[in-house]
């Protein structure tokens, strides 16, 4: 039986030899600090590349109108415009305002879910960051009766 000082330091092992293999960059690429700590929409979807926001009906974003628990409020965010580069779920009252966002593709189809902390009601955005830097949304309002937040 491996113990747990045994186990780690193996995990440090595979770590190490995955960092030396260049798996980093991948991860590196993959989570933007700058985005994560907006503290506003606009900075979030700055921080991808996009410029001022626009409203667009080709842009949608789901969630309740009442969110029982704000410790787990359900938001999708989904388009059907080509050239897409990113897809940003961002709640406009939170601490930090980008909660989710999801690299895409031509072959990728721009329809996400995920779940939010919300510590009070806020409006919810979903950004659509195109290739050419425009950046597309839509927007709701979720009113939260019970906060998630520390709340």
């Amino acid at each position: 039986m491996q113990t747990r000082r045994e186990t780690l330091k193996q995990s440090m092992v595979v770590a190490g030899l995955l960092a030396s293999a260049g798996f980093p960059q991948f991860a590196h690429a993959a989570f933007n600090k700058v985005g994560f700590d907006a503290k506003s929409v606009q900075d979030a979807v700055k921080a991808y590349g996009g410029g001022n926001i626009t409203e667009s009906k080709d842009v949608t974003i789901s969630g309740p109108d009442i969110a029982e628990n704000g410790a787990v409020v359900p938001l999708g965010a989904s388009t059907t415009l080509p050239g897409v580069k990113h897809m940003l779920v961002l709640v406009e009252k939170n601490p930090s305002a980008l909660v989710a966002m999801f690299h895409v593709s031509d072959a990728v189809e721009a329809n996400f879910s995920t779940r939010a902390k919300m510590g009070q009601s806020s409006d919810v955005y979903a950004v659509a960051i195109m290739a050419d830097g425009k950046a597309l949304f839509a927007k709701k309002e979720v009113k939260v009766t019970l906060g998630g937040c520390g709340g």
